[in-house]
């Protein structure tokens, strides 16, 4: 998938000239956490956060260091400090020169964008112009969307036999053995894992097959150096349970 098809395209917008006062209700009313700044010839300029509203000496939380860092920082950070601190105008205290992304990036490079900078949001660009937003938001609104995708016509529980195994037997961590019942849909896993973490990736690696619509854990665990068995969870489960059940029906009236 790509930056366009899941971005917000109505994107809310100020001028650096707006006041912090407006850019805080709007944000507010408009129930978004950030707001890109576009000059009077329509160039995206900055971008303004809930971030930038932390550090305000409206509400005491200005920075307060003490004199030798102050020394050591220099004047000029003290005096942008300053103006961050108490700016009346959203250019003021905007971040300059935003990170952005085209249109036509892959996720991936959206999602890599936002971790190596430790942002938000990202203004999506054409050319010059800025055509949408894509925010952590849009990004859960994708995968949620995953559910109600068209089946995959061949999701048959042939297919998902032979999908699942070519997925899990490729992978290092494979389970020892491995066998895959499927009908209708419904996946069971047998085998030996020496790693509890092999038995998650291999119930994962079921649910993401197409069709399957549960994944029952047989999958049992072997020390290797002691030989210690253990069934799975949900088999110990079970047997607890027909056990209880046993009991109650021995029992007498």
């Amino acid at each position: 998938m790509r930056a366009h098809q899941i971005m917000t395209r109505r994107v809310v917008t100020v001028s650096p000239d707006t006041t912090i006062v407006d850019a805080a209700n709007t944000m507010l009313t408009q129930h978004i956490s950030g707001l890109p700044v576009i000059d009077a010839a329509g160039k995206l300029v900055g971008i303004i956060s809930e971030g930038d509203f932390i550090r305000r000496a409206e509400i005491g939380t200005q920075r307060r260091r003490a004199r030798w860092l102050k020394f050591l920082l220099g004047t000029g950070r003290e005096a942008s400090d300053f103006v961050h601190e108490r700016g009346r105008k959203v250019g003021e205290i905007m971040t300059t020169d935003p990170f952005t992304v085209s249109e036509d990036a892959l996720l991936e490079d959206v999602v890599a964008t936002m971790e190596k900078h430790d942002i938000k949001r990202l203004p999506v660009m054409r050319g010059d112009r800025i055509v949408g937003i894509v925010t952590r938001s849009n990004l859960l609104q994708a995968v949620a969307g995953l559910a109600r995708e068209i089946p995959d016509p061949t999701a048959d529980d042939d297919h998902i036999r032979d999908r699942l195994m070519t997925s899990i037997e490729r992978s290092a961590w494979r389970p020892f053995g491995l066998s895959v019942i499927a009908r209708d849909g419904i996946v069971h896993l047998s085998g030996v894992v020496t790693d509890e973490r092999a038995r998650q990736a291999a119930i994962v690696a079921a649910e993401n097959i197409a069709g399957v619509r549960e994944v029952h854990d047989h999958l049992c665990w072997v020390d290797p150096m002691s030989g210690l068995y253990l069934n799975s969870p949900e088999d110990d489960k079970r047997v607890a349970a027909d056990q209880l059940h046993e009991h109650k029906m021995q029992a007498p009236p």
